[in-house]
């Protein structure tokens, strides 16, 4: 009975432990233990059973020992960058990275019960968290993100920008999604803190940011359709290089005619989770065509431009600057929101209006704005089979906007807003 036991148990539950490399030693010395055990007298059965298991036990003991295979990379290149950055990162080279994840030293994580308080919050390694299969955000949606970046001064220093606008940001889309988000004290200590956690990945001066992504989450678990009864809020980095160059990476665009990014009354004006999804089918259509990017139309009258796949647009007429109104459709983008007042101060005449597409056709230039693609030019836009070329490069109010919003992003100049704060 005992061998039967143990042949009946052991036997499917070793190869499960040897080969995960649960908790190996123990496993290990069970194994042993039975390699040692005598032999049953009783029966020839048992006697067989228990052979054939040492046979199996022997074999798993010399798989467990053996070394892994190598893992196998399907992007070679990928691997050497995150390699040297590891390594302290003073020899990569950042022209070949681009917006993609590299997993840095620690992130920022804090939990709130709806209706209480957040706790402290703290700094853990960068890696996976436990999260219930019936959170809100799993199954409904519940959630919110933002986009900031950490830029690397001249005379070494580290800075961010406009941080209280993110914060801000969060707690609308949070007051719609009926979650409880940190106040803006919280938000920016959180974002100081995991800035300077990870200060040796943000890349040297005019090579690149490090991108932060501060989430909101209904992790809490629900099964109704529901707001989740616990939120939680975290902050992850990853170092970027610049990917969108002034002059160089314009875009090429194609007008979407038949999905829509937003409706009115619908999520299009927050930061929620659920409206890049949707988006996905459109840009890869966009780009098999050969085109950057997609600039969708509003839902109502599929007249006038509203913004790109993760961008707000800008067209330039004259003297004249216009950019689609927020009106719940459109993401109050930050970087939007710091360009229209620069322009105002450059002395170019604002609007803020719904804009035709007769009236982008017919613009001097056109041009892109966000946390990722700062100040981009716009080369083409096609429409219905017609393409529109914009002219682009340094000669161009594009490239002035964005020397002046990096110039201040970077303390290259004089910051008389204060819209940055230094963190070392």
């Amino acid at each position: 009975m005992f061998y039967s036991k143990i042949f009946a148990q052991g036997f499917l539950s070793l190869p499960l432990y040897v080969n995960k490399g649960v908790e190996g030693s123990l496993c290990s010395l069970v194994a042993e233990l039975l390699l040692r055990a005598p032999m049953a007298s009783s029966t020839s059965g048992p006697k067989k059973r228990l052979s054939r298991f040492r046979q199996v036990v022997r074999l798993l003991l010399r798989k467990s020992n053996s070394a892994p295979p190598p893992v196998k990379s399907t992007d070679d290149h990928k691997v050497a960058i995150d390699e040297k950055v590891k390594s302290g990162g003073e020899d990569i080279n950042w022209d070949s990275v681009g917006f993609g994840l590299t997993p840095t030293d620690s992130m920022f994580i804090m939990k709130c019960p709806i209706g209480d308080k957040y706790s402290e919050g703290q700094l853990v390694p960068y890696g996976n968290f436990e999260i219930s299969p019936s959170s809100s955000v799993l199954n409904y949606g519940q959630g919110l993100f933002e986009g900031m970046k950490v830029y690397r001064r001249e005379d070494g220093r580290i800075m961010i920008f406009r941080p209280e606008e993110n914060a801000r940001r969060m707690q609308m889309g949070a007051e719609r999604l009926l979650m409880q988000a940190p106040t803006t004290e919280q938000f920016i200590h959180a974002v100081k803190k995991t800035a300077l956690a990870n200060e040796r990945w943000v890349p040297p001066y005019g090579t690149g940011t490090l991108y932060l992504r501060p989430l909101l989450i209904g992790s809490g678990a629900v099964l109704g359709i529901g707001p989740a009864p616990e939120c939680t809020f975290l902050i992850f980095a990853s170092p970027i290089g610049n990917s969108y160059k002034s002059g160089i990476n314009a875009f090429n665009l194609s007008i979407e005619t038949k999905l829509h990014r937003a409706s009115p009354g619908g999520t299009g004006g927050i930061k929620s989770i659920t409206n890049y999804a949707p988006v996905f089918e459109s840009v890869k259509r966009a780009k098999a065509a050969g085109f950057d990017d997609v600039l969708f139309l509003d839902e109502e009258t599929g007249k006038h431009i509203e913004e790109a796949s993760s961008c707000n647009v800008f067209i330039l007429k004259g003297n004249v600057i216009s950019t689609p109104p927020i009106f719940g459709t459109i993401l109050p983008g930050i970087t939007r929101k710091s360009i229209l007042e620069i322009a105002r101060d450059c002395g170019y005449e604002v609007e803020e209006r719904r804009v035709p597409v007769e009236d982008v056709l017919a613009a001097d230039e056109v041009f892109c704005t966000g946390t990722a693609v700062i100040v981009t030019s716009v080369a083409s836009i096609t429409y219905q089979e017609q393409r529109v070329e914009y002219k682009t490069g340094e000669d161009t109010v594009c490239h002035r906007l964005r020397t002046t919003l990096t110039g201040i992003q970077t303390g290259l100049v004089e910051d008389k807003k204060g819209w940055t704060v230094q963190l070392n």
